[in-house]
Formats: structure tokens, C-alpha cells, sequence
């Protein structure tokens, strides 16, 4: 049985000078709609069983009422950077900017329904604003949630009385404060795009972890992930759970999981699934009376508002065991924002509106939206009743501190270190991995070709003691990743993760990539604790690296120098072109050594912890050719700082796992991405770079393709054959625009393995 009536009785009123916003509220004692009012109403079978059983303490739910999002999982708020979003019959409109596409609909509304009666009262109606997320307070007498007024752009955190009246918002500013949820410590938890950043694959904004105190004030940043962090929730042990959505080196589709933090953003740790892709692992929360939680697992990379299987997880298996999760729903994937009231009863929502499901999946629809509502959909259905504070954990933050402290037991403790040998690891190569503040391509341009999405930087390097260990200081804040090398600097492993510290924290791990179900044995504890007094070490820069790269400015001279006497169009030796000219996107030496697959970067695919020596400079076929064994060409050994800086570049921005040197910075030396070209594609930019001695064709004669492959789209990176190589996108290469070539046409024809 379900509730499908209209409202009646409305009594609609102004609360004008809500914090300085009008906003329709409906008086929920007034505008409910009673059995007397509508058809006769019963619970079902299933309802009622839970009613008699699991809830019988729980006569109430609150849940929200919205328009849902229709592109990916992550855009039901904010703008998109530029109007290569989304087909025009799935964007909303302009955004308060009247220049922008929106990632969300108009019409919002916060109900409250009797499970017994079904009765539904209305505690805030806004036709044109929006309304999500909903939380009760632990003591039952309020609702957390956020809330878009309309005619505005932005949500933020507001709390409502359970009976409609004391409209309170508690943040402000220009950007969205989503996914609130209590902190047992009285603070509050939220998704925010106050970090300021982009998705680095599509138009989007995101969303990371901050803090906040009851009444809004003290907003602290929890989480420096370049992508989104979303929907967290407290554990009955005080930690938050949430889902984290990264891809260092691996596939930007694959790994959204579940991780864990404590309230004052320390500790940060992977709780399930980051070792597997293929689930983004969405709306977690506990399940009261066991250490499980419940989740939707959303197929893929995940389906608008989060819709898939409900599932179970039990910890106790690991996070890296398949066996940890449980599947409870049935049929398609098509439920969303699961709530646990115990092992065998909850709430889900899906297009069709409210429903029961018990452990075995069986489900009864409990409400459904009147046919005049049809443009919105339910989401968010919570208990309404008084909980239990979760454990309070006491702050480690110092935020006096620029930085925080890593520790690493034994490097040679872990999975898949079996063939490192002790005494081979020499340091750790610190990478930081930079966040998007725009993305105006939805893909990898002009960042790589066929490799990352992100940009990264080298920070320096720390040693690794002779047992294995390290103790050293990182910049707090900043999403940070390591490389361990040898002594000659070539890396041996490599990490397709980040961590983050917070300021004056202290973290650490056991090993490398090691079961996180273990810990290291006595043995090699001995190194780390034998003196109390060990100081950490600062990270040290090296010396001559600029960092990020930038391609024209730091790799080009170095092929110009070895290299480009014989690989130019010209000589053309081995086919392989190697100078700087610059074709429609990338210079021809970027293209061609991304063509012949010459440096190991991960390419893009959906799986990490590689085996020793498979990623970065050990694997390249670059480094081999420069050490003197093809036709001696060899960076020199003397004591010029320019072959010092030469060497420092070939082998640690080899460990950035990418040439992201095509786009930022170095855009403008390259002739790709958009800086370069002419919105139309009517050739390039002048950018103030003296004409190739090749001589430069006439601008008027020739068309420029804005991308090197058909309608716009990423430039070939799904053309990864099985070697690593990618295929070449037409014919020799793509047009060059830095000397004459008669291939500067607008491009055609098919593909060609290389």
C-alpha cells in the first residue's frame, strides 16, 4: 500500500527575514493530509511485519523531494565550466549567471510521513529552490539538510523543527555545502565545492569534506582530494565514512570507495574496495547493532543520483576481500540512498518514490509521489526518532603547523615486494598530485595523451634507512604519493594512491601496499622504535628540477640537443620525428613519443599495485635509449648544471607516471589545447613564438582541427592497443602548424594501428 494523494488543507505563509531569504514553509500541523482526508489507508504486509517489529519504535520518516540529476553521479548542483556539457535535452537551463548550464533542476520540498497512518506533512515547499540530504539530530527534534532557495544558485546547510517551524541557515557564501550529517562532537560534517576545483575528466565541480560547528561557523577543509569525496556518515566508533573517488596513475572510471576519516580530517584510510574497480561505492552508513554497514553499489562509474544494488559490507573480511559484500537487492540496479534500521529493515528510494526492503530484498512501495509531481522524484528517506551520540575522538589537529609527519614501518613488508631486494630501496621520490581548478575539455586534453588526467609535481625526495624505514616530514593538506628508487634514482615501486596529513599530524603505514588486515612483525618494528628521539627528516628539493614540467621549456631542448639530428622530418631515421613542431594539439615529439609507447605512465587503466619495476623510469624505453647504447646518445656526466638539470628531468619526471606537458603552462609552447587555438579552429593563436625556420604556412589557408580525433572527443586514448602503445589517429601523425606540411587539412580518414 502507498500514499499517492495530493496535499489539502494547505495553509501557505512567509517566513520573510529567514536569515535574510524568504522561503515557503508549510505549517506541517495545518497542511497534513489525514485518513480522513484521503482513501482509506493500510500498511502493507512488509510494512507492517517492520512496524510490529524493527520499527516499532519509528512511526515517522523524513525525505526529500527533488528533481534528480541527469548526468553523471556526481552533477546535481553547481554550473558547468563551459557548454561542452551535456546534450541540450538533459541540461536544466542557465545558472543564476545566465551564461552557465546547471547541473540541477527546480522544485524542492522536505516531507515528513507516519508509516502508520500515512499521513504526510510538508515542512518546506520552494517550487523553484531545491531540497536534499536530509539528517534527524540526535534527538530527534530537528533536521539537518541542505537547502538551494529559489532564485539562487547555491545550496547550503539549514536545520528545520520536525513540525515545520524555526528555519535556520547556518553557512553562506558562493559555493554549494551538500551531504551534511551530525558529529557526535556537536560539529557537522559536509560536501563542499568551497575547495574550489574541477573534475579532472569532465565540467563539473567538486565536492570535498569540511567541518563545520553547529551554528556554521569555524568551516575547516577535511580532505585535499583532486575529485570528489561524498555522502559521509559517522560509524558508532566515531570515525566518518564516505565515498572517495580518485585515480592516480590508474583509471579515472574504476576506484570509488569507501574510506574512512575521524572528525578533525586525521587518519584517513581506505575502509573497502580500493584495490578493485567497476562500483562507486555510494550512500554508506551503519547498520545499528552490527560493525556492517549498508551501501548502494552503483555499476561502473556510477549512475545519476546514485542509483544501483543495495548491498551489505562487513569490515571484519577486510577491505579487500570480495567476501565482505553481500548484494540484498533484486533486479536492476535501481535503488538508491539505503538506510539501515536494522539487518532486515530499511529504507530505500528509488524514480518511483518510498520503499521498504528487507534483508532477503523483498520490497513494498510506502509512497509515491502524486502524478502532479511527476518533473521530481524521493530521495533520502531517514527515521524519524532520538539516536544514540556515536564515540567522541579527541582532536589531533594543531592547526599552528604547516605540515605533519609520515611514518613507513618497512618498505619491504607488503604485497607484491617479493622480488625487492633489502638495501635496493635508496629514498622516496615525494610526488604531490595538483587539483583542477578548470576543466574545459571533459577528458585528458591538454593534459597527456592516453595517460593522466592530473597534473603532478615533484616535491623532493626522503631516504630510506637500511631497515626499511623512514620518517620524514610532508606539507599538510596537499594529496601527496610516492615512488621508492634505487641507487641510481629509477624507481623500483611505485604508489597509484594518495595520502593526506593534516597539520601537526602524525600517520603512517606498515609497509608497502601491505595487507591492511596485518601488522608488521616484531622484527620490523625495531628500526622505527629504537630511538624515541628520531626526528623526521624535511623533504629535499632537487636540485635544477622545475616542477610541474613544462614541456617546450624543459624536454624539448634536451631531444634538441641528442636526439633531433637524426629523428626530424627530414632524416626521419626509424620514421620517428622528435622535434618541437608543433601539430594540432601536442608537438610532434610529444605525439610520436606517446606513439611508440617510449615512457610507462599506467595508461589509464583499472588496476594498481603493479609488480616492481613495471611504472616510471625503470620501464621506460626512453631511459634506455639515452644511456648511451642507441647510437651514444648520452646526457653527460660532466658538472654543467644544465646536464645535471638534463639528468634531473630525465629520470624523476619520468616518475611523474605522465607527460602532462602539453597542457597548463606548457600549452602555449606546444600548439594544442584551447589557449593555442582559435575558438573556431581557424588557426592558431599568435602566441609570440618566432615561425619554424621551416616557414610557417598562411593562417588564412589552412583549417586546425580542435582535437585530434572526429566530433571533438578525447584524442585517441581509447585506442590503447595491448602493448601500451596507442594508435596513431590518422595516417603519420597530425598536422603541423609550426612548418609548411601538406597535411594541414582538416583531418580524415580511419585510424591506423601503429
Amino acid at each position: 500500500m502507498f500514499s499517492a494523494f495530493p496535499m489539502v488543507h494547505r495553509l501557505v505563509f512567509r517566513l520573510a527575514a529567514v536569515c535574510g531569504i524568504a522561503a515557503t514553509v508549510l505549517s506541517a500541523a495545518v497542511l497534513s493530509a489525514t485518513a480522513a482526508d484521503s482513501p482509506a489507508y493500510q500498511p502493507g504486509p512488509l510494512l507492517q511485519m517492520m512496524l510490529e517489529g524493527d520499527l516499532r519504535d519509528s512511526d515517522e520518516i523524513v525525505f526529500a523531494v527533488r528533481v534528480a540529476g541527469r548526468d553523471h553521479w556526481y552533477v546535481n548542483f553547481g554550473y558547468y565550466s563551459c557548454d561542452y556539457g551535456p546534450p541540450a535535452e538533459h541540461a536544466f537551463g542557465k545558472y543564476v549567471d545566465g551564461v552557465s548550464l546547471r547541473g540541477y533542476g527546480d522544485g524542492g520540498r522536505l516531507c515528513r510521513l507516519n508509516l502508520r497512518t500515512g499521513q504526510v506533512a510538508v515542512l518546506l515547499d520552494d517550487p523553484t529552490g531545491g531540497v536534499r540530504d536530509p539528517q534527524v539530530h540526535y534527538d530527534g527534534q530537528k533536521v539537518l539538510f541542505s537547502y538551494r532557495p529559489g532564485g539562487t544558485g547555491v545550496y547550503h546547510l539549514y536545520e528545520i523543527n520536525i513540525d515545520g517551524t524555526g528555519l535556520t541557515q547556518l553557512t553562506s557564501g558562493p559555493d554549494d555545502d551538500i551531504e551534511p550529517a551530525y558529529l557526535p562532537d556537536g560539529g557537522i560534517v559536509f560536501g563542499s565545492s568551497r575547495c574550489r576545483r574541477f573534475v579532472n575528466c569532465w565540467y563539473s565541480r567538486v565536492a570535498t569534506l569540511y567541518r563545520c560547528e553547529a551554528d556554521g561557523s569555524n568551516i575547516r577543509m577535511l580532505s585535499s582530494n583532486n575529485d570528489h569525496d561524498n555522502t559521509p556518515w559517522v560509524l558508532p566508533d566515531g570515525r566518518i565514512l564516505y565515498m572517495r573517488w580518485e585515480y592516480v596513475d590508474r583509471s579515472q572510471v574504476h576506484f570509488h570507495h569507501l574510506w574512512t576519516v575521524n572528525p578533525d580530517g586525521t587518519g584517513q584510510m581506505t575502509y573497502y574496495g580500493n584495490s578493485f574497480g567497476g562500483i562507486a561505492m555510494m550512500d554508506a552508513k551503519p547498520i545499528p547493532g552490527t560493525n556492517k554497514v549498508v551501501a548502494s553499489f552503483s555499476p561502473g562509474h556510477g549512475r545519476p543520483e546514485h542509483e544501483g544494488h543495495v548491498a551489505i559490507v562487513d569490515p571484519a573480511f577486510g577491505p579487500d576481500d570480495r567476501r565482505a559484500e553481500r548484494q540484498i537487492s533484486k533486479g536492476p540496479a535501481v535503488w538508491r540512498d539505503p538506510y539501515a534500521v536494522s539487518e532486515r529493515c530499511f529504507l530505500v528510494a528509488s524514480r518511483q518514490g518510498v520503499f521498504v526492503m528487507d534483508g532477503e530484498g523483498k520490497t513494498e512501495l510506502v509512497y509515491q509521489l502524486p502524478k502532479s509531481d511527476g518533473h521530481m522524484q524521493c530521495h533520502e528517506p531517514r527515521v524519524l526518532r532520538a539516536r544514540p551520540r556515536e564515540r567522541v575522538m579527541p582532536p589531533r589537529v594543531d592547526v599552528s603547523q604547516a605540515t605533519g609527519r609520515l611514518f613507513l614501518a618497512d618498505i619491504y613488508y607488503g604485497r607484491n615486494m617479493a622480488d625487492v631486494q633489502r638495501g635496493e630501496v635508496k629514498k622516496l621520490l615525494v610526488l604531490e598530485q595538483l587539483p583542477m581548478p578548470v576543466h574545459f575539455s571533459g577528458g585528458m586534453e591538454s593534459i597527456s595523451l592516453g595517460g593522466t588526467f592530473t597534473l603532478a609535481r615533484v616535491l623532493g625526495t626522503v631516504p630510506v634507512e637500511e631497515d626499511g624505514s623512514a620518517f620524514f616530514e610532508v606539507p599538510a593538506m596537499r594529496s601527496v604519493f610516492f615512488v621508492a628508487l634505487d641507487e641510481n634514482d629509477l624507481s623500483i615501486k611505485r604508489m597509484q594512491s594518495f595520502v593526506t596529513v593534516q597539520p601537526g599530524e602524525t600517520s603512517g603505514c606498515v609497509g608497502c601496499h601491505e595487507q591492511r588486515t596485518q601488522t608488521f612483525p616484531h622484527s620490523g618494528a625495531t628500526g622505527l622504535l629504537a630511538n624515541k628521539h628520531r626526528r623526521p627528516v624535511p623533504i629535499t628539493p632537487i636540485d635544477g628540477l622545475l616542477s610541474p614540467p613544462d614541456y617546450p621549456r624543459d624536454i624539448q631542448p634536451i631531444l634538441d640537443r641528442h636526439c633531433v639530428e637524426c629523428h626530424n622530418p627530414d632524416r626521419y631515421e626509424g620514421r620517428v620525428d622528435l622535434t618541437g613542431d608543433r601539430q594540432s594539439q601536442w608537438s610532434s615529439s610529444y605525439y610520436n613519443m606517446r606513439r611508440f609507447n617510449l615512457v610507462a605512465d599506467g595508461r589509464n587503466e583499472p588496476y594498481g599495485n603493479r609488480a616492481p619495476r613495471t611504472i616510471g623510469s625503470s620501464a621506460s624505453r626512453l631511459m634506455r635509449l639515452i644511456d648511451g647504447s642507441h647510437y651514444d646518445a648520452k646526457l653527460s656526466d660532466d658538472d654543467a648544471i644544465v646536464d645535471r638539470r638534463q639528468r634531473a628531468l630525465c629520470r624523476h619526471v619520468r616518475q611523474l607516471g605522465r607527460w602532462h606537458l602539453s597542457g597548463a603552462s606548457a600549452a602555449a609552447g606546444v600548439g594544442g589545447s584551447l589557449r593555442v587555438l582559435s575558438r573556431s579552429g581557424q588557426g592558431p593563436v599568435d602566441d609570440g613564438r618566432p615561425p619554424h625556420p621551416g616557414g610557417l604556412q598562411p593562417r588564412s589557408a589552412r583549417k586546425i582541427p580542435v582535437s585530434p580525433s572526429p566530433a571533438g572527443q578525447s584524442g585517441g586514448w581509447l585506442g590503447n592497443l595491448p602493448g601500451g602503445g596507442i594508435r596513431r589517429h590518422r595516417r603519420r601523425g597530425l598536422p603541423e602548424i609550426s612548418r609548411s606540411d601538406p597535411r594541414c587539412r582538416p583531418p580524415v580518414g580511419r585510424r591506423q594501428a601503429v
